[in-house]
């Protein structure tokens, strides 16, 4: 659904905002960003003077449907419209453009009226749960654009979040405690629902599916990726588990997938559908989290949401520390688009080793991750934290595990650089679940404030050191 701007123009009585064409150079600006993004703009009809006229314009633009209120200083404006406009609960943006001449008399007094509206915007709402962004500059700024446009993907991500759907096939993974997630909670921090599916509704869909249908799927599988030493049973398998959860999603009208992969597919029908969930998320993309993670799957639709891709939902499994790197990596799951190289469908190797059997519980992806920078987020504690970082994916000192796999370093926090240790440091001590999702790109500052706008805390990284962790 498109992100409707509530646009309002504001200005004590005066020509010299139409003198210098302030409104209509910002209109102009804010159309092609609407544009660009697929945004809609609803500007109230007049320009409010004092509250009761606010009052009126907020009430004008509800009605169109806005979900952010963009308050244009074209000129100073009285602190009691930015009063009545900053009580509303919509996310609220303050724009103020600079002087269009700096001799003689003064002509807008923008920035003032600025800083007075922020000033009066804290003392009326709770920005910690209900934020208010100011942008200062001229509308052929692009310093400004950019900041405005990072708004804009920011709140298009929350209003993709409220109301999308999860659905949980089979529940959590035994014992993963650390990933139960209350649905309460969740649903009042983010406005995601989560709905469970019985396991059993899977493994019938698997069985009913027909030969045709299975066939064409295997048949675009093999097109994207190799199939090397997986039967042709547990192919099958494959494409019938493809066949199942897509329609599973498509019936509960699930914006993404839970699903409790092991150890009850390995029971009935003998299979780990880690392939299927890379198959869904580079041909559908439908986020498909392993293991039952709830807010991993939530995770990748903010992902999907802020940049537009599905991520890949992985591990931090192997630290190296002397290198400055860690291991991302997982044995199920991950989007064919991430690898540096080809693809190839393998039997899992970890489900069945050290057995006569060996490894036969179905395929997953393998491949190394394309080089270069990318970002690793993770939504936590029920939907009201968030911690992300950005680095680089870069050779390791090994291939690393078989899976969808790569090494990351050059790490860059919210607090500047820091290191793997320092990673690991804040992994431990806040108490992260254990699974991230990696994303190509360096989005941490649009992931940054999608979090702010939805009263998230964010999770900070913490410098490595001994001793006890620092309890708070």
């Amino acid at each position: 659904m498109s992100l409707t701007i509530g646009l309002i123009n504001a200005s004590l009585p005066s020509y010299f905002p139409q003198r210098h064409g302030v409104f209509e150079a910002a209109r102009q600006m804010l159309d092609e960003v609407a544009q660009q993004g697929g945004y809609t703009i609803a500007e109230a009809s007049s320009i409010p003077m004092d509250a009761a006229q606010a009052r009126d314009a907020m009430a004008e633009v509800k009605a169109a449907g806005a979900d952010f209120i963009l308050l244009l200083h074209g000129g100073f404006t009285m602190g009691d419209v930015v009063r009545e406009i900053a009580r509303d609960s919509l996310p609220l943006g303050v724009w103020a453009t600079p002087e269009p001449v700096l001799t003689g008399d003064v002509q807008l007094n923008n920035f003032v009226s600025l800083n007075m509206s922020m000033s009066i915007a804290r003392g009326v709402r709770d920005l910690a749960k209900n934020p208010v962004q100011w942008y200062l500059g001229a509308p052929e700024d692009t310093a400004l654009t950019a900041r405005l446009i990072q708004t804009l993907r920011a709140l298009s991500a929350r209003k993709a979040l409220s109301g999308a759907r999860v659905g949980v096939v089979g529940g959590l993974a035994p014992t993963f405690y650390n990933m139960e997630v209350s649905s309460d909670t969740l649903l009042g921090a983010l406005g995601v629902w989560v709905e469970h599916v019985d396991m059993h509704k899977m493994t019938d869909l698997m069985s009913a599916q027909t030969d045709a249908d299975v066939a064409a799927e295997l048949s675009a599988m093999a097109q994207a990726a190799t199939v090397q030493g997986v039967s042709d049973v547990q192919m099958g398998l494959t494409a019938r588990a493809v066949l199942a959860l897509r329609a599973i999603a498509a019936e509960g009208g699930y914006d993404a997938l839970a699903v409790s992969d092991w150890p009850a597919l390995q029971e009935n029908p003998g299979m780990h559908p880690g392939a299927a969930f890379s198959w869904l998320e580079e041909q559908d993309q439908l986020p498909v989290a392993s293991e039952g993670d709830v807010l991993g799957a939530v995770t990748q639709l903010a992902v999907k949401a802020l940049t537009g891709r599905v991520g890949c939902l992985l591990d931090m499994t192997s630290p190296d520390l002397a290198a400055d790197q860690i291991l991302m990596w997982h044995g199920g799951g991950g989007p064919l688009y991430m690898a540096k190289d080809d693809v190839a469908w393998i039997n899992h190797p970890m489900i069945g080793r050290g057995t006569e059997a060996s490894p036969i519980f179905g395929a997953i992806a393998d491949y190394e991750f394309a080089h270069g920078p990318v970002t690793v987020v993770r939504v936590a504690r029920h939907g009201t934290a968030q911690f992300v970082v950005e680095g680089e994916v870069q050779q390791g000192s090994a291939a690393g595990f078989t899976g969808c796999r790569g090494w990351v370093g050059n790490f860059t926090g919210n607090q500047g650089p820091c290191t793997a240790s320092d990673i690991v440091t804040t992994v431990m001590e806040q108490g992260l679940e254990h699974h991230f999702v990696l994303v190509p790109g360096h989005e941490a500052n649009v992931f940054g404030e999608f979090a702010a706008w939805c009263g998230m805390q964010s999770l900070d990284v913490i410098s490595s050191h001994s001793g006890l962790p620092k309890q708070s």
